[in-house]
């Protein structure tokens, strides 16, 4: 007889975090079932996968999934070398996905379009917590079935939900129509995709590391053509989050890719644009020209040949728009989350620990996790879903002083994620602007300006020495 306790628990997405997640089910010898729309594990990760992470190996893999590895034969990669997106996938994640427990639950080529409560829409209450989940679920040849779940963990990711070019997060006039001279988040330049880049006048758009990335691809790939040439627009006019705290950072490879970016602007290498939000994209002959608005008036960029938008991901919720979910308002992470992850708000790169607790919603058993767990804040890190996972699976299994005992530093970033000297600046101490006076109740110069104009102060804190680091959201 089949029962709620007797159904799977269903992880959709097969990245990083959704087969880590599924691996702390397994050890806990709960039934799964992993839902991969790729048609190979860590999908989204191959499509990043000339990009290299921050953070060494022995930083990027869940202790579940490394010790059911290892009892198969498998051997960690050099600790400290740091891998690229298909080092994570050839090393790790696909002989992960390999391990015969791992390879009996995982569907590839399964999309899930949809989730509810069997028999229950959102509106209705009674009974709604005793009635399993189901997952409408498409193998991509026009027919959908029904898959019955305890609990659903959702891992899918953003990485295939970008945000737009146009600002106030919808399309520029335009855009849809001109979409074959734009890419959105991170193409191979010197790879896979060089011969649509070479010799070609390109514009880039964000400001946070995926950008950073694209644009030293793109730089490198200017030296051997005079002809190109490279234009950077970002939304704000202070660059420090991405220019970062050079070795003041923790991850010294994070440290660096804001140096160099910093280095090629100064040099006039690439042509910076700041404070310009884009509007309208039209065609001049073979190229686009973007139009934006300024603190000047209306500004024309280009004509430029192509468009890189790295301005971020947000999560799609149309998937679960048959649950009862609170979510942040402005941030579309649960509520409880939101505070906690605010870029608004949060500096310093540390994150409180958190866990099941400040990942549930009034839907019983369901979770989002990894990435999607932050909605539109860019702050995630790789560790940081790790350790949701942990703890989410131990709620499910009933275990809540393992669920609840969450542990997890995170590595200073050198800067803080606001109120920022404008003269790039590094910070001291981990914090903004040097320490505070000894007398002062507070943690920086900055904290004292800003309590001084009535306002909460920036939050930032003296620097931590880190257990663990991970990724920045661009990457994983």
């Amino acid at each position: 007889m089949t029962t709620l306790e007797t159904l799977p628990v269903a992880v959709i997405g097969a990245g990083p975090v959704g087969l880590a997640a599924a691996a702390h089910l397994i050890r806990r010898g709960l039934p799964v079932k992993v839902y991969e729309a790729g048609a190979t594990v860590a999908a989204n990760v191959r499509d990043w996968g000339h990009v290299r992470l921050f953070s060494p190996w022995e930083y990027n893999t869940d202790t579940a999934a490394r010790a059911l590895l290892q009892s198969h034969g498998w051997q960690e990669p050099p600790n400290k070398a740091m891998p690229t997106g298909l080092d994570l996938y050839q090393a790790y994640l696909k002989p992960l996905a390999e391990t015969p427990e791992m390879a009996a639950v995982i569907e590839t080529g399964a999309t899930v379009k949809a989730i509810t409560r069997q028999g229950a829409d959102k509106v209705l209450s009674k009974g709604r917590e005793t009635k399993p989940f189901v997952l409408a679920v498409s193998n991509g040849n026009g027919a959908t079935r029904r898959d019955l779940a305890r609990a659903v963990i959702d891992a899918s990711g953003t990485w295939t939900a970008p945000n737009p070019l146009g600002a106030g997060g919808i399309l520029a006039e335009g855009e849809a129509e001109n979409a074959n001279r734009i890419a959105y988040g991170i193409p191979d330049v010197l790879g896979r995709d060089r011969a649509i880049y070479e010799g070609k006048t390109t514009l880039v758009v964000g400001a946070g590391h995926s950008a950073a990335n694209v644009l030293l691809d793109l730089a490198r790939l200017a030296e051997r053509d005079p002809q190109a040439s490279i234009v950077w627009a970002t939304r704000g006019e202070n660059l420090m989050r991405v220019y970062g705290g050079g070795s003041a950072d923790q991850l010294p490879a994070r440290g660096e890719l804001g140096s160099s970016l910093k280095t090629l602007v100064d040099s006039g290498q690439v042509t910076l644009v700041a404070g310009f939000s884009a509007t309208r994209v039209k065609a001049v002959g073979d190229q686009v020209v973007v139009e934006g608005e300024t603190a000047g008036g209306i500004r024309a960029l280009g004509p430029v040949d192509r468009i890189v938008v790295s301005t971020g991901q947000r999560p799609d919720l149309n998937l679960t728009r048959e649950l009862r979910l609170d979510l942040d308002p402005w941030l579309e992470s649960s509520k409880a989350l939101g505070p906690l992850i605010d870029p608004n708000l949060h500096s310093c790169g540390s994150v409180p620990p958190h866990g099941h607790r400040e990942l549930a919603h009034p839907e019983p058993g369901f979770y989002a996790v990894g990435i999607k767990s932050y909605g539109r804040a860019p702050t995630f890190l790789m560790l940081t879903g790790y350790e949701q996972v942990r703890s989410v699976v131990a709620a499910i299994a009933g275990d809540l002083t393992a669920a609840d005992d969450i542990h997890l530093v995170l590595p200073e970033t050198g800067v803080c994620s606001t109120n920022i000297p404008a003269d790039g600046a590094t910070a001291l101490s981990g914090c903004c602007g040097g320490p505070a006076p000894a007398q002062i109740d507070a943690c920086c110069v900055a904290d004292v300006e800003a309590k001084a104009e009535g306002k909460s102060g920036c939050g930032c804190g003296p620097a931590k020495t880190p257990e663990k680091v991970a990724e920045p959201a661009g990457c994983c």
